[in-house]
């Protein structure tokens, strides 16, 4: 029998192929598991003021997962890598972080995909999404002067390094 992490629905990270799934049907399923994500917060969370407010348990265990769902849901494109290994469209990539329990978030893209210049924008929108999820979010900007999120659960130690 598989896992939960490699059977049923997956998050797009940004590092998958791009979506075969019609739209609709591709929405569905985000609104579905982010429904899903809501429920679990609510049995959870009830020694919380607002559970609704704090990623729950399950999603500090499984914070990659959990914040791709949270982009994806907020409508924010994921980028998207063809079999050869080269990226094909830009949007956001999830990875992990630095530190245990941390999560980044890129904004990337092919050669001449205007990735780069959109990254600003798009990464203000990627972290206003998380910190409405109670997710915490710092800016940094990494080599090349690459701007990327640093994201966490409220209360995780941060990694220490400077902000962008």
């Amino acid at each position: 029998m598989g896992t939960e992490e490699n059977s049923g629905f997956e998050p797009a990270t940004g590092d998958g192929p791009v979506p075969v799934e019609p739209a609709a049907a591709r929405a569905a399923s985000v609104r579905t598991a982010f429904e899903g994500l809501l429920q679990i917060r609510r049995l959870t969370g009830s020694g919380e003021a607002d559970p609704l407010a704090v990623p729950a348990p399950w999603e500090r265990n499984r914070p990659v997962r959990a914040v791709a769902l949270a982009l994806e849901h907020a409508g924010a494109a994921p980028s998207a890598v063809a079999p050869s290994g080269q990226r094909v469209s830009a949007g956001y990539r999830v990875s992990r972080g630095e530190t245990p329990g941390a999560v980044r978030v890129e904004w990337t893209g092919p050669p001449g995909s205007g990735a780069v210049h959109d990254e600003e924008e798009a990464l203000a929108g990627c972290a206003a999404a998380l910190r409405e999820l109670g997710w915490t979010v710092l800016l940094y900007r990494g080599a090349r002067r690459r701007r990327y999120l640093e994201v966490e659960p409220p209360g995780e130690p941060s990694g220490g390094r400077g902000r962008a």
